[in-house]
């Protein structure tokens, strides 16, 4: 007996209260005024602010990219995945052989430590930063060495650079990943790395850097065969749940981390949405623009009770509570608020992820309830 062909309509059906429900989005960037609006209440009412996501979204154009992906589910994902990586290299005025596109670019850190460390090849990473790469590199057999970061919360990379003449692999989170800063000079540092030794750059974070002091090191692919530059669009592009990511790099080097990867390791939706993202400035700007506005308001909130913050060129912020962050945390969990994990390094220091005005004004009454107990 043939089965008959499920329509778009009935297929978004389907999916009931999935990704075709509006109720479940965050607030859309159309509708969000120049004082952001709240976004909707998650299920049980708490408000995560622990995984450097944006709170507005997608742009709409990646719905509905995603609802037009779904009459072609059946296929292989090759023909949306060779137009993604296109229109990636055009964006960076790269080829399309120098675009390796990732589930996430979690996985790309992941193939990184696959293909470039391994036993007496460690990872020399800062402290702390994100700390992924370590583990990854642990289950290549390898080992990670860590640098502490410098007085104003940068990589320290005279001591980095020290360090890579016995490493595999070095691991740069620019801007960083707890502290949001900037690291200058990368230019340099790349000019005195060993040959030999791999240096992945990740610039998750590039769309929020603003100001002096930052510099994407993309345009220095050419001049550095061991240069890899990983992006996401889990962050300003607000697709942490869709998992897609690239790398940028020199043919030869990708071919490295490609021997490493799973076959067919995108899927269709994303690679559409992400697609037709890229040519969503508007969203980009408005939600840099956001994030810039509330980040100013919460460091001065903050400033105003006497915590100083780290300057961040993120979507996330890193005050010193001057006390253990442990139990703050618990205590903020304790009153539906969800922050970041406590970093060993900076144990008085908190993460927080900037979410929408009411979101953070939420963050601020618990915080002070969360002190005071």
């Amino acid at each position: 007996m043939a089965l008959a062909p499920i329509s778009r309509r009935r297929f978004a059906g389907l999916l009931g209260a999935g990704i075709a429900s509006a109720a479940l989005r965050p607030t859309p960037l159309h509708a969000v005024p120049s004082t952001a609006a709240a976004t909707p209440p998650t299920p049980d009412d708490i408000v995560r602010l622990s995984s450097n996501e944006n709170p507005y979204g997608p742009p709409p154009a990646a719905f509905d990219a995603m609802r037009n992906a779904f009459d072609r589910v059946w296929r292989y994902p090759d023909e949306a995945a060779d137009a993604l990586a296109g229109d990636v290299a055009k964006l960076h005025v790269l080829k399309s052989e120098q675009v390796l596109l990732g589930n996430g670019s979690s996985e790309i850190l992941k193939l990184c430590a696959a293909a470039f460390t391994g036993p007496g090849r460690p990872v020399v990473m800062a402290d702390p930063t994100f700390e992924a790469i370590g583990r990854y590199a642990r289950a290549a057999g390898g080992d990670a060495l860590k640098i502490p970061l410098t007085a104003d919360h940068r990589h320290d990379l005279l001591k980095m650079l020290e360090a890579a003449r016995l490493a595999g692999l070095v691991y740069v989170c620019n801007p960083n990943n707890p502290t949001g800063t900037a690291t200058p000079d990368l230019r340099g540092f790349l000019s005195h790395v060993p040959a030999g030794t791999v240096v992945l750059v990740d610039e998750a974070y590039h769309h929020y850097a603003d100001g002096d002091g930052y510099e994407s090191v993309v345009p220095l692919i050419a001049e550095h065969p061991n240069l890899v530059v990983a992006r996401t669009f889990s962050k300003i592009y607000g697709m942490a749940g869709l998992r897609c990511g690239y790398a940028l790099a020199q043919p030869a080097t990708l071919d490295r981390l490609r021997f490493h990867q799973a076959w067919d390791n995108m899927n269709l939706p994303a690679l559409a949405a992400a697609q037709a993202a890229l040519g969503e400035t508007a969203h980009l700007e408005r939600s840099r623009r956001l994030n810039r506005e509330t980040r100013d308001w919460v460091i001065g909130e903050l400033a105003a009770r006497g915590y100083k913050s780290i300057p961040s060129r993120t979507n996330f912020l890193m005050t010193d509570l001057r006390q253990d962050t442990g139990p703050v945390i618990e205590r903020l969990r304790q009153r539906r608020v969800e922050v970041g994990r406590r970093f060993p390094a900076l144990p008085t220091h908190l993460r927080v992820t900037l979410g929408t005005r009411p979101q953070m004004e939420r963050f601020l009454a618990a915080l002070g309830e969360a002190l005071s107990a």
